[in-house]
């Protein structure tokens, strides 16, 4: 299990990746991190929706409502341009990080 300390500045990257096929909603979203991540990895609901606000605010997703079946109606979200540029960003970001991190391990 990742410690949500490590990762916490990659949130948005995770969402972003996400979002990157298509539409989608917040518990897809998450299900598909934990998922994706092999269980090692559970976005809390609440980061998920704090980071969902955030991105909005910024410009990187949008949100909108669909009408779902038995007339519930569910938040979407989509990617934007900028979110893409953003993603782009957080990738290269990464690369640096995992250069700098990995002069600091060694093999025990």
């Amino acid at each position: 299990m990742i410690s949500s300390d490590v990762i916490r500045g990659y949130n948005d990257t995770l969402i972003l990746y996400m979002l990157m096929d298509g539409e989608s909603y917040g518990y897809e979203i998450s299900k598909k991190i934990r998922t994706l991540s092999e269980e090692k990895y559970i976005m809390k609901e609440t980061t998920l929706y704090s980071a969902f606000t955030r991105l909005e605010k910024n410009g990187y997703i949008v949100s909108f409502y669909k009408e779902e079946t038995f007339g519930k109606r569910r938040t979407y979200y989509r990617i934007t341009p900028a979110g893409l540029a953003y993603y782009r960003e957080k990738c290269e970001e990464w690369q640096v990080t995992q250069e700098v991190v990995n002069k600091f391990i060694k093999e025990l």
